[in-house]
């Protein structure tokens, strides 16, 4: 017969048994999924502007913390800002994580800014029917590029046309003023480098600076400017799967058979920033800073102009990345915060208030990112409300105020008691609070009748006597 004490103590070690073998299946499930390859892929449609700038390299940072094996930027651009460009490539140079540019989908293109970013890239690719080219730098507002002077427009048919012509056979553009000269040869300088790091076609890059030529996907490829054309995400990942690329601290062999895709798509912060850096909303921002401030000036006190006008004008700023995106949040913060304060002490009926909680608001959701404070929705939700409840309560306060009776001077006597010193038809005196006042009324008064004072011109007061209606003396 089995011991019942022994068939407890197998039952018991049998289920240690279990729990172990079923601690070490999570545990492996786990670790399988933590050491699963991921590539972050991103999304810029549009111009290259400080938002373009800052979701890119928050992506990057996203990208370097998860251990991602790739970042994948699908790229449709016709240029932007040169500083925000820089920004992106410069973030691009430092990484630990192996980038592709992507230019993409079909018809999309790389132009001007979009094409030192596909030159900087760990692994410049494009889809069928795509382009790049036209990397001369021109003045923000329009205007020729530098050296736009000897432009060779007289020949639209020459061999400009697809990039393939021979750059000997015509003399460069060098600028036509020393400042035009200054910008394309660092233009040049900066983007030959970009591609000789990467083994391109550092020629074609300084042409495309030069003489904005252009070339389609195919074309790239075959002059060793772009070095994939491929469909669609997952044939570019096969065809780059055993490259070797350049990074900062020596080469890198892509490992990118089944990777697991992460999308990081723009979200609303980053498109709301879009809007405002958009050059034509930027521009008008600009000018409506201009003339706020101007008319500000021009009439002190309107409030309003001037409201609008710092914070129009601090957008504008961030817009054309003469502010960073944390400066110019801190900026329209503290403006924000000013604003408030002031309409606490100097009442403008909502104006600087209104206008205190939509540069503070602002301000937060440019701040509201992961390099900084990463402040939340609900945060700046919360304190905004905050904002508005003290300045509509100082408001509703300020009115019923005005609505209150004086309590000094002339104005605070209407409505006051006397009592009359003597008969009097038309002119007499009057006590009033122990003083002793002229008084005139249009009605017959008797001693001691309480009179009511109705109106007061310099040291003579009008007077009626209580509960009659008749109407005060003309000032006149």
């Amino acid at each position: 017969m089995l011991n019942p004490i022994r068939a407890s103590s197998a039952l018991r070690c049998v289920g240690w048994i279990v729990a172990l073998i079923c601690g070490a299946l999570l545990a492996w499930v786990a670790g399988a999924q933590e050491t699963r390859q991921t590539a972050v892929v991103m999304t810029i449609d549009g111009s290259i502007s400080p938002a373009t700038s800052d979701y890119f390299q928050r992506g990057l940072q996203r990208a370097q913390a998860q251990d991602a094996e790739l970042v994948i930027l699908r790229l449709d651009t016709p240029g932007g800002l040169d500083a925000a460009m820089r920004d992106m490539i410069g973030a691009m140079l430092v990484s630990d994580v192996p980038v592709v540019v992507y230019v993409a989908p079909q018809g999309a293109r790389a132009a001007s800014a979009g094409t030192y970013l596909l030159m900087a890239s760990h692994v410049a690719a494009m889809a069928p029917a795509t382009h790049l080219g036209s990397a001369t730098p021109v003045r923000i507002g329009g205007g020729g590029p530098p050296g736009g002077g000897d432009e060779r427009s007289e020949d639209p048919a020459g061999p400009e046309q697809d990039g393939n012509d021979n750059p000997e056979t015509s003399e460069p553009r060098r600028g036509d003023t020393a400042m035009e000269r200054k910008v394309l040869e660092d233009a040049v300088a900066y983007i030959r480098s970009l591609a000789e790091r990467h083994g391109r076609n550092a020629d074609w890059a300084e042409r495309a600076v030069r003489e904005a030529v252009n070339l389609t996907a195919r074309q790239a490829l075959e002059q060793d400017v772009a070095d994939v054309v491929a469909t669609d995400i997952e044939d570019l990942l096969a065809q780059i799967d055993g490259r070797e690329v350049v990074m900062r601290d020596g080469t890198l062999t892509l490992d990118t058979a089944g990777l697991t895709l992460e999308r990081v798509e723009p979200d609303w912060r980053t498109e709301l920033l879009s809007i405002i850096a958009d050059p034509n909303v930027a521009y008008l921002l600009m000018i409506a800073g201009f003339y706020g401030l101007l008319f500000e000036l021009i009439n002190p006190g309107a409030m309003v102009p001037g409201v609008i006008g710092a914070i129009c004008l601090l957008l504008a700023l961030f817009a054309f990345q003469v502010l960073p995106v944390n400066y110019a949040g801190l900026a329209l913060v503290l403006l924000g915060l000013g604003l408030i304060v002031g309409e606490a002490l100097m009442p403008s009926f909502g104006i600087l208030g209104i206008g205190g909680i939509v540069a503070f608001v602002v301000g937060s959701v440019i701040l509201m990112d992961d390099r900084n404070m990463a402040v939340s929705v609900p945060l700046i939700g919360g304190v905004a409300l905050v904002a508005s409840g003290f300045m509509l309560w100082a408001v509703i306060g300020f009115v019923r105020m005005r609505r209150k009776r004086p309590r000094t001077g002339q104005d605070e006597l209407l409505g006051a008691e006397a009592v009359a010193l003597e008969d009097f038809t038309s002119r007499g005196h009057v006590r009033l609070r122990g003083e002793r006042w002229n008084a005139r009324s249009r009605q017959p008064v008797h001693k001691g009748q309480q009179l009511k004072v109705v109106a007061v011109d310099g040291l003579t007061l009008e007077v009626m006597p209580l509960g009659s209606a008749s109407a005060p003396f003309s000032s006149g």
